[in-house]
């Protein structure tokens, strides 16, 4: 593979701005779980595997079982996830693959059922910069060690 450019380093400005986003995310009353579902299911989504390592063993680092990780793909059918992670984790596909939006509204009215907007827009956000990092992770040519 061929080297890539270094954000960090080429563009710190823009790399700050980004660990910005992130000292916000980690400040809001997101769980630690929701938080993890969606850096996970998002980078699956979008095949970062050094997102996926990284965010795996964190999350396993903070409780969380073998098999919600590894039931992640298919949650829909799974019944070791909540109503509100299900929620999120619909909403984090139809945010991910946000040019196939037809299901949208629909993930968006069960978030408001289950959460309230500040909630809401924090996990938004949250999905937002995780699919940034999976987005600077590929194209930058980030590798699991």
């Amino acid at each position: 593979m061929s080297t890539r450019v270094n954000i960090s380093k080429t563009a710190p400005d823009a790399y700050k701005a980004f660990v910005g986003v992130e000292n916000y995310i980690a400040s809001t009353a997101l769980t630690t779980t929701h938080k993890e579902l969606i850096k996970i299911r998002a980078s699956q989504i979008n095949g970062c595997a050094f997102c996926i390592n990284m965010h795996t063993a964190d999350a396993r680092k903070y409780g969380e079982t073998e098999q919600r990780i590894y039931m992640l793909n298919a949650w829909r059918e799974a019944d070791i996830y909540t109503e509100e992670e299900k929620a999120i984790l619909a909403l984090t596909e139809q945010i991910t693959l946000i040019s196939n939006h037809h299901g949208l509204e629909e993930a968006y009215a069960r978030m408001k059922e289950l959460f309230d907007d500040k909630y809401i827009a924090d996990v938004i956000v949250m999905i937002s910069a995780i699919n940034n990092w999976n987005r600077i992770a590929i194209s930058s040519g980030w590798r699991v060690a």
